[in-house]
């Protein structure tokens, strides 16, 4: 009599091999032939080989944004500068040539 194959095995759309000698044996003595098939790989990509890619493109995207934010920064902090010293110093002349930087707003 057959038995049922257990719940959780698929057994795939081919039979299992059986070698030849294995099964005359099996028929000359009536002994059951065991077939043991390996488990399907789970298929699929893990969880983790997305996360670790995913972390470093954020961390980079965060680090120029980082650096954008102090090259503003810096801009900003010489412009004001120039604009004080511009303010301060009045108008230049050069060779005759009277250059005003910056404009009083009387």
């Amino acid at each position: 009599m057959r038995q049922p194959p257990p719940p959780d095995v698929t057994l795939g759309g081919i039979a299992p091999h059986i070698p030849s000698d294995t099964y005359r044996r099996a028929q000359a003595t009536g002994q059951p032939v065991v077939i043991i098939q390996a488990a399907p790989a789970p298929a699929g990509r893990p969880a983790r080989a997305y996360l670790i890619p995913t972390i470093v493109v954020i961390t980079g995207a965060l680090g120029i944004a980082g650096l954008v934010v102090v090259a503003l920064a810096l801009l900003d902090y010489a412009l004001h500068t120039a604009a004080t010293i511009a303010a301060a110093t009045g108008p230049l002349s050069v060779g005759g040539i009277t250059l005003k930087l910056a404009s009083s707003k009387k």
